[in-house]
């Protein structure tokens, strides 16, 4: 009997220092068996001031003043400023074609001429026709001075002659279609037709892209659509090219929203005079939301996430004052603080496991750095 009395004693004073050691600490209770009279009372100011009653020792840094950069990482694909796919209008028979594959051309450039051996000549005899019906219309405006020729006839003779004009208008018409000319200034891809070729119309020859300055198009989530301006700066990378990062701007916002990925699609511009960036290529693409000059920032360990609340021990007349902050945006290492501080407050780094608000600290070391 007396030895379950004793068992059921320690098991009490198990109980009670489990407890004290959740709650009591916290609400200023003796320990258990310094209450039963078991244990002395710690002596005040003992260790190196981090015992019961002394102040505790901490590692404190100030709240650092920098410049953040809020950005959003999509992919995207190049695109060509202007883009065309190089077709001909008529049949014909290929009879030289006027460039290389890969070439520069400006515009206007003939890239293929077609036979126009036939239409030559439909131009000539239309041009000897128009000639005759001019001639005749000037001779009949000789006669007219005399009143030797009916108004009626020289109607007619004026009708011909602007008849014989527009002929020689649409075979010069014709013929101009016989030649394939670049529409704007780039650079033509592969040879798709050989001379002699006998094409139809809409037949492939080439490709043209103005790739002096490229498009690249991407999508961001809707959460950020009303930071999204037009001139934002964007940054892109590719693993063709290693660590270089190109840099250009937004050019183009949606007007919707895509409702299959709650997204809208951006189209940004970046100088390509090096013409590294292709048609086609794949992109990591970093959009600048927002840039903040003097933003707050802590040590990431200095956080006291509680719930959906976070807070922070800062220093003030030799006490840790428990604060609650709003939390911006996280860099390595580091926290933005959006409210809750102010520049240069000694904020607890470490330690921070031992303490409790208003409890007397002793600092200990005072970090200049970010800690990571």
């Amino acid at each position: 009997m007396r030895t379950m009395t004793q068992l059921a004693v320690l098991a009490l004073v198990g109980a009670a220092g489990a407890g004290w050691q959740f709650y009591g600490e916290t609400v200023g209770l003796k320990p258990p068996l310094e209450m039963l009279g078991l244990q002395a009372p710690p002596v005040q100011g003992g260790g190196r001031g981090s015992g019961p009653g002394g102040p505790v020792g901490v590692i404190v840094q100030p709240v650092r003043v920098a410049q953040v950069v809020d950005k959003v990482e999509s992919v995207g694909t190049v695109r060509a400023r202007e883009a065309v796919t190089i077709t001909s209008k008529v049949a014909g028979i290929v009879e030289t074609i006027g460039f290389t594959e890969g070439q520069r051309v400006e515009a206007g450039a003939t890239l293929v001429q077609l036979d126009a051996a036939a239409l030559r000549a439909e131009l000539d005899q239309a041009r000897a026709l128009m000639d005759d019906a001019r001639n005749q219309l000037v001779r009949a405006r000789q006669l007219q001075a005399g009143q030797t020729i009916a108004a009626q006839r020289l109607e007619t003779l004026e009708a011909l002659a602007r008849q014989a004009e527009g002929r020689v208008r649409q075979a010069d018409a014709r013929l101009e279609e016989l030649r394939v000319n670049a529409p704007f200034a780039g650079r033509v891809g592969l040879r798709q037709v050989s001379p002699g070729a006998l094409i139809q119309p809409g037949t492939v020859i080439t490709t043209l892209d103005d790739t002096a300055q490229v498009r690249v198009e991407f999508s961001v989530p809707e959460v950020h659509l009303a930071r999204i301006r037009v001139g934002s700066a964007v940054t892109a990378r590719s693993i063709a090219y290693g660590e270089r990062r190109f840099r250009g701007v937004v050019a183009v916002i949606d007007t919707r929203i895509d409702p299959a990925t709650r997204s809208v699609r951006v189209i940004s511009e970046f100088d390509n005079s090096d013409e590294a960036l292709r048609p086609g290529l794949f992109l990591t693409v970093e959009l600048v939301l927002e840039e903040r000059d003097r933003a707050l920032l802590v040590a990431e360990e200095a956080i006291d996430p509680v719930g959906d609340r976070a807070f922070v021990f800062v220093v003030r007349d030799g006490r840790a004052r428990r604060q609650e902050v709003k939390l911006g945006l996280r860099l390595p290492g580091e926290v933005e603080i959006r409210e809750g501080l102010n520049a240069g407050e000694p904020v607890v780094v470490r330690g921070i496991q031992r303490l409790r608000n208003d409890l007397p600290v002793r600092v200990v070391e005072t970090l200049t750095r970010p800690t990571s």
